[in-house]
């Protein structure tokens, strides 16, 4: 599925555009599979109303998102997707494009299949820094693939990139049929993306992926999704600011929701 002879041979100039990218480090790649073979698991992708596919459970700060983690058995092409991404050919590209010794979570917590429904939107945020199951993973990389046949600007739902300390400067990312982007998270990594326009019953699709590394810092303070939303009012603002501590409480008392999103 993955093309990786084009992208071996290509990995310097990746590492050199992912390294040098602004505003942080990250990189945006096209043709990321093999079109046939992407466009059919694109035929195959279930819709979210008539398959019960839970919602994201981040409130106030997303809107209409569908989740499904466990995609490999819905076809063949899906579960050849899934073991390129599982793959140590996948790993060793990941190290040598970022220089960081990663590897994908095979449970895809939070990942798998993102599917935004009408007025769908995800408010800037950086994202939780370690592993909710495993606290000594540190979440290193998001690996997004997009799934958008015939997408078009008026479609809206572009990825907007930000560091957090430069905020007078934004990019967007459009969300193209078969276009991979590959960032760090860190707390200066915002992320997200306005409300779409998508035409009635069509969604906007990508496949999330979250590669990890030992993590060797114990020092490293845990945190959960901080929330930046934009042009927001000062009481959805400070409970952005204020997320990780609700959810401590929240996550003790009734477990991971992520979780569930099978």
């Amino acid at each position: 599925m993955l093309r990786f002879e084009r992208l071996e041979s290509d990995v310097d100039e990746l590492r050199r555009r992912f390294s040098n990218a602004q505003p942080f480090e990250h990189i945006v790649i096209d043709d990321f599979c093999e079109q046939e073979a992407l466009l059919r698991l694109y035929d195959d992708i279930p819709d979210p109303i008539t398959h019960h596919i839970n919602k994201s459970r981040d409130y106030i700060f997303a809107r209409n998102k569908h989740e499904k983690s466990g995609f490999k058995d819905i076809s063949p092409d899906f579960a050849q997707l899934h073991a390129d991404l599982m793959s140590e050919r996948f790993q060793s590209l990941l190290q040598r494009i970022t220089g960081e010794a990663v590897f994908v979570d095979p449970a895809f917590h939070g990942g798998g299949i993102h599917q935004g429904g009408e007025g769908s939107f995800l408010d800037m945020h950086v994202d939780f820094n370690t592993h909710p199951l495993h606290p000594d993973w540190f979440r290193n990389l998001n690996i997004l693939l997009y799934l958008n046949k015939d997408w078009q600007p008026d479609f809206r739902g572009e990825l907007k990139l930000r560091h957090r300390d430069r905020p007078e400067t934004t990019l967007e990312v459009a969300p193209r049929f078969n276009r991979c982007v590959i960032m760090f998270t860190r707390d200066y990594t915002l992320h997200g993306y306005d409300a779409i326009r998508f035409p009635a019953g069509q969604y906007r699709r990508s496949l999330a992926a979250y590669a990890y590394s030992p993590m060797h810092e114990t020092q490293l303070t845990h945190r959960t999704t901080v929330w930046y939303p934009d042009n927001a009012g000062k009481t959805k603002t400070l409970i952005g600011r204020l997320w990780p501590s609700l959810v401590r409480v929240k996550s003790a008392l009734f477990g991971s929701a992520t979780a569930k999103n099978k």
